[in-house]
């Protein structure tokens, strides 16, 4: 009988999660029904998102369940199948994270496009994380050349191709990261780059208008917090502020403050919109088009920080949290 191991969750957390809140299980799987399919995960994808997913509120997406196995992006290896499309062998994506071995239906399950990156691309720069980034530039905020765009997380696995659609678009681009180290990097790429630690909003503020004197068109946010309002502080008229995510306030036990100057946003006639990539992911295939061949060819540069066995997805989960991550978080399994 074939087995799987899986992660839950005990409680919910309040706050910064504790590892102790994940325990991890072990089930045997049922035999394959029709159009199922059984696949052994190879790497599977941590994400800030999965944090909202733990407060058993349903955002734009449903809690996860207390005691059921928690689920996220994978690649892997159909190992069996009573699917038509797929094969023994096929290596493919869906989101039944969290495990080592998943089952589920056929058409949960995509098979991995054909160019010639790594697999774990998918879940990075060629998949969700990558698809962020270029919907919130091109889809939301309308990315024009010669512009002047700020991107908060700019280090991150979205931030990173952010910055990069942007310069590949001859903007003067701007880009805020947590430690000198990952500003480094941006600078390597050509992008202006501030590290954020240890400043207050009117330090934030007086670097950024530094950074870009004549302000900013296109604010992409992943952050909140000071950060953002140091941003409405620096908008150019018309300006859009394209919001991803907001990882400053995900492990907030109570209410957060919001920006005292939202005023600004009358005063430059500027927007300032949300966006879930899910909704947008009829465009997928435009998008991987576009940017496949640049990572293919290594025009886009990305990295991945990778940590070892299922066992530990807990603890990659959890440094996200204090930026001890480059780029792309990412579980491989043997």
């Amino acid at each position: 009988m074939a087995a799987t191991r899986f992660f839950v969750l005990r409680e919910f957390p309040k706050g910064l999660p504790q590892l102790d809140l994940f325990v991890l299980r072990e089930a045997t799987l049922p035999d394959l029904a029709p159009n199922e399919v059984r696949i052994r995960n190879r790497w599977l994808s941590v994400d800030p998102y999965m944090r909202g997913r733990m407060s058993g509120v349903t955002t734009y997406v449903e809690p996860y369940a207390l005691d059921e196995p928690m689920s996220g992006g994978a690649v892997g290896e159909v190992i069996a199948s009573r699917h038509p499309h797929f094969q023994h062998g096929d290596r493919v994506r869906h989101m039944a994270g969290w495990r080592d071995v998943a089952q589920l239906p056929g058409d949960e399950v995509e098979p991995l496009p054909q160019f010639g990156v790594p697999e774990q691309a998918y879940l990075g720069v060629l998949g969700m994380p990558g698809m962020t980034a270029w919907t919130g530039l091109n889809l939301v905020a309308g990315l024009q050349p010669g512009q002047r765009v700020l991107v908060s997380a700019a280090a991150g696995a979205v931030g990173s191709l952010a910055v990069q659609l942007a310069k590949a678009a001859n903007c003067h681009v701007v880009g805020v990261a947590g430690s000198q180290a990952k500003c480094d990097w941006l600078e390597s790429m050509g992008v202006k780059a501030l590290n954020y630690r240890g400043k207050d909003v009117d330090a934030l503020t007086r670097s950024l208008r530094e950074a870009s004197p004549e302000g900013y068109d296109i604010y992409y946010e992943n952050v909140g917090g000071p950060l953002l309002e140091a941003a409405l502080s620096n908008l150019r008229d018309h300006a859009r502020i394209a919001i991803c995510g907001m990882i400053d306030r995900y492990n907030d036990t109570g209410p957060a403050g919001g920006p005292g100057n939202l005023n600004q946003l009358l005063f430059r006639k500027a927007r300032m919109e949300g966006f879930i990539v899910a909704e947008h992911w009829d465009h997928y295939q435009t998008f991987l088009q576009q940017i496949a061949p640049e990572v293919e060819r290594e025009a886009i540069h990305y990295r991945e920080t990778i940590v070892e066995g299922l066992e530990r997805m807990p603890e990659a989960f959890l440094k996200l949290f204090s930026g001890d991550n480059d780029g792309k978080m990412l579980v491989r399994l043997p």
